[in-house]
């Protein structure tokens, strides 16, 4: 998961770094709205954590520009102002969550994870690669013409991958998403279904399940 952190004090910055660090992200930083605004729109993050109060300008003047320019990466702000006009106006203005300082790491790492794991996570309706096709409005595999059966959590991994194809798909956002749950049974449970799906889709058909060791899960279409 890659996080972009836009926070101008240093002590705050710090532990925010430190916090999503702990939780195997990738974190970026920036600590004025200008720098903010060119790294959100010259870079792919997965969440912006926003800090509204920063040194050139109100936080929201960039949520209202990324959203502006199409850019859908959520954003996660970070305010002492808290009350409910606040909150408001920051959300009419293009922000996701938002959260009032004080808080508790805990519940800013979880949701931070729980706007990654919105992002992106609708499939396409289809998608097509080499031998394999696949409706995910019907719920139809097909690999050289003939229909693969799938099960409902074969369906629900196959289409946490593709929705994010390309990129890394965390083995814990998989498990916590699907199974709501990360310990070792269900951990094995995704590891048989990753096995059945990657037979069912074929090997050299257009298509590949790559393992990123120790860390998750990548959707290929060969080219």
């Amino acid at each position: 998961m890659n996080v972009l952190i836009i926070e101008d004090s240093a002590p705050t910055r710090s532990l925010l770094v430190r916090a999503l660090q702990s939780e195997r992200m990738t974190v970026e930083t920036a600590t004025r709205l200008s720098t903010g605004l060119r790294q959100a729109m010259a870079e792919r993050f997965d969440v912006i954590v926003l800090d509204l109060m920063l040194p050139d300008g109100d936080g929201l003047d960039l949520c209202r520009r990324l959203r502006a320019e199409g850019v859908p990466t959520p954003v996660l702000c970070l305010t002492a102002r808290g009350d409910v006009g606040d909150r408001v106006w920051g959300l009419d203005a293009g922000a996701d969550d938002y959260m009032k300082k004080p808080f508790a790491l805990a519940e800013l790492r979880a949701r931070v994870r729980a706007l990654a794991r919105r992002q992106g996570l609708a499939p396409p309706k289809r998608l097509e690669a080499g031998a394999v096709r696949m409706d995910f409005t019907a719920r139809r595999l097909e690999r050289r013409g003939k229909e693969v059966p799938l099960t409902a959590r074969e369906w629900a991994v196959l289409e946490a991958l593709v929705a994010k194809r390309g990129r890394m798909v965390a083995r814990t956002d998989l498990l916590d998403s699907i199974w709501h749950g990360i310990g070792r049974p269900e951990s094995e449970s995704l590891d048989v279904i990753l096995s059945r799906l990657r037979r069912k889709l074929g090997e050299g058909e257009g298509c590949s399940i790559r393992t990123v060791r120790g860390e998750g899960f990548v959707f290929e279409v060969s080219t």
